[in-house]
């Protein structure tokens, strides 16, 4: 199975809890998640992926390799989404992040489109 990992914005924190609630009854929800972190460091966000493979049957290394390699090969955004979160103030606010496993992904974004 192939993962993909990405930070997809900064949000306040009642925000994105009340949006992970909505979601935790949704199945067509399955093998994609929506991780939030008060900080924007690698270890901070290996620490939110942490209990995902457990929960998913998702093959822990590969899972973690994805979140290193998004941070090894896209610096920019990293420091984008830093500055972004730092703007915004960490105490009321997270910067959020997705992983997930590709075709769970792909049928999100055709549930999205309408496909």
């Amino acid at each position: 199975m192939k993962y993909t990992f990405d930070i997809v914005g900064v949000s306040p924190v009642w925000q994105f809890f009340n949006q992970q609630q909505q979601t935790i009854n949704q199945l067509e929800n399955l093998g994609v998640e929506y991780l939030g972190t008060h900080k924007c460091t690698l270890d901070a966000l290996l620490e939110t992926v942490e209990p995902l493979p457990v929960k998913w049957g998702w093959n822990t290394e590969q899972v973690i390799d994805t979140v290193v390699q998004f941070w090894m090969n896209n610096a920019e955004s990293v420091g984008y989404w830093k500055a972004r979160l730092n703007n915004a103030g960490n105490h009321d606010n997270i910067l959020v992040a997705r992983v997930a496993d590709i075709t769970s992904l792909q049928a999100e974004f055709e549930a999205l489109l309408g496909k």
